[in-house]
Formats: C-alpha cells, structure tokens, sequence
C-alpha cells in the first residue's frame, strides 16, 4: 500500500467552487499595504494582512474587518513568521518609510529589511508561494544619473543617516535575488518611487503631507534647501496597479515604478499654496545630509513588460489627497509630530 497522502477535495471544490487564491500582504495596516488589501479584496483574494502597528494605523483597514475573506495578524515579521494553511502569493510591504520613521527607529528597518524579508522569503519557499518584495528608489541614493534606469547601481552613502533605510531596501533585494537564483523560487522586486494619497500619515516627515499639513495649519511651507531638488510624485491608485500588473508578470528583476512627471521641490510648493487658496509664503532651511537631489524613475520596463504607466495626474490626485487629509480631526491636523511608536 502507498504511503503518500490522499489529498481530501474541500467542501467548496466538492461542490465545484473555486477555492479564493490567498495572499499575505505584510504591512497590510500602512499606507500602501492597506491600498493593497483593498484591490485584492476587489479581486475576490483572500487576503491576510500582517502590521506590528508601529507605523501603520488599524483605522486603514477597519472597513475591512467584517469580511469573511479578511484576516489581520498584529505580528513583527523581524520575528518568526508563520500562517497557517496555504499561502498563493506574499507582498512583503512591512517597513518604515519616511525619514522621521526610520531616523528614530533605524535598527527597527534594518531588522525589517534582513531579518524580516528572510523571514517571508523562507514561509514563501515552505508555502511555494510567489512572493513581491517592496524595494525603493532610496537604492538610487543621490542619483547622479537622470532619469533613473534599473540598470543604475546608485550613489549611496552606507552609514549616512538615510543609510539604514538605503542599505536595508539593497539587502532585502539581494537576498531575494539570492532566494531566486539559489532556490528557483518565483520572486518579483518592485522599486517604488514617491507615492501619494489618503492614508498617508500628515505627519510622517515627506514633502507632500508636510506641505499640506502646515497649509492647513496656516504656517508657512518649510522648503529644505533651495527648493531645486526634484521629486516625481505617483498616485496610490496607479502604484497599486502597477504593483498588480507586476507580481502577475513572469519578470523577476528589480523595475521601476512611478510616475516620470518631475517637478522641483519650490515649484511643488507653489502648487500646494494654490491648491489650499492660503497666502502662506515659504522659508527655507539647510538640507539635510544625503537628501536626493533628483529622483525621477525611468520606467521603460514597466511600460514594455507590464504595458502599465501612470494614468492620474498630479493635480486630480492632489486634489482628491488634500481633500482626504481636510476631512481628519483637528486633533490629528494641529498634530506636528509623529510619536505613536514611542509609546510602544
């Protein structure tokens, strides 16, 4: 007789349902990762998301909690990580992302970039999962080559005060490049540029919330620098998309994704300044250490392999951000510092 095991048909697929494909999406409670959750619950997925909650907020996925396809695990995935039952795909977005995080917090994102990306990398080799990891163009450091193709190895400062959050996005793709070559599994290495939207933390230290939380406030637009260094800003709903597009495509090498419509930081402000209808003026202040001085992505890959590019331009998506971030307490709005994870 044969020892090998019978599988038994589930009550869904003895009935000829379709069992839900089910994804972990670490970060799940954060800005972007609760954005995913949603298009994955639209998909008909079942999604299980992952936070320890230092960054993220439960408020991004509340509206999520009475569906039956929706679990939440309140976990550091920079400690052992297991799901029960099988796992389809895993999209490891667990890391802080903003300098006021990662400066305050910087052996946190390191353990989340190593421990953590090894962490996921081993539960998707057990599960046979594909598995999409959250790279940065922070990899690009203070590019010195403009736009910035995949192919660029960046100019990056390794123990700057960005470094830990530069090196830890570099690891992470190494280490998944390893898993890949070594192991044979199926890997997808996305290198987000600036994303905005609702969700975002007013507070969390980036230009765009920052410029538009001291609008609101009534203060003057702090500019760092001369205000020449420039950003490309991507709408969250374009991001997910190409983030969709990417872990279903057969591509395993790192790609671009963002928005290629570059604005210099002074100009972004006078934008903000028309949008709020406020008379604010701005002020400038030193740069800080290793601050980019140019970040534009060249997303010629995406557009031949993913046949995706960004679709909402600057000015709809502003729009529909700032009116996110007026409808927020006042409380959170008045609210200049970011200190939740100190109480942790």
């Amino acid at each position: 007789m044969s020892n090998d095991l019978i599988k038994t048909p589930s009550p869904l697929e003895r009935v000829g349902v379709k069992p839900r494909k089910r994804i972990l999406i670490t970060g799940g409670a954060g800005f972007l990762g609760s954005h995913l959750c949603d298009r994955f619950i639209r998909e008909d997925f079942h999604v299980i998301a992952m936070d320890n909650l230092i960054t993220g907020d439960l408020r991004n996925i509340e509206h999520l909690f009475h569906l039956e396809n929706f679990e939440f695990y309140h976990h550091d995935v920079s400690k052992f990580v297991y799901v029960p039952e099988h796992l389809d795909y895993i999209l490891h977005f667990a890391s802080p992302a903003s300098p006021i995080d990662y400066l305050k917090i910087p052996i946190q994102t390191l353990k989340v970039g190593s421990l953590g990306t090894h962490n996921l990398l081993g539960l998707a080799r057990v599960k046979s999962a594909r598995i999409l990891v959250a790279s940065t163009s922070e990899v690009y450091g203070d590019p010195t080559v403009n736009p910035q193709p995949e192919e660029y190895f960046g100019n990056v400062n390794p123990v700057g005060p960005r470094g830990v959050y530069d090196e830890a996005k570099r690891f992470q793709e190494a280490i998944t490049m390893a898993y890949h070559t070594f192991h044979g599994m199926e890997t997808r290495i996305a290198r987000i540029f600036n994303t905005y939207g609702p969700r975002m933390r007013l507070n969390d230290g980036r230009v765009l919330p920052a410029f538009i939380g001291q609008a609101l406030r009534g203060e003057d637009l702090t500019v760092f620098g001369d205000g020449s260094q420039t950003r490309s800003f991507c709408y969250v709903d374009d991001l997910v998309e190409g983030i969709y597009r990417l872990l279903f495509s057969d591509y395993s090498l790192p790609m671009n994704l963002g928005n290629p419509d570059e604005i210099t930081i002074k100009q972004f402000g006078e934008e903000v300044i028309k949008l709020t209808a406020t008379n604010q003026k701005m002020i400038f202040k030193t740069l800080p250490q290793d601050d980019p001085k140019q970040r534009r992505p060249d997303i010629t890959k995406a557009r031949a392999i993913l046949d995706w590019e960004p679709k909402i331009n600057r000015s709809e998506g502003l729009k529909i951000t700032y009116e996110y971030f007026k409808s927020l307490p006042e409380h959170e709005i008045s609210h200049k510092d970011f200190t939740l994870y100190n109480k942790k």
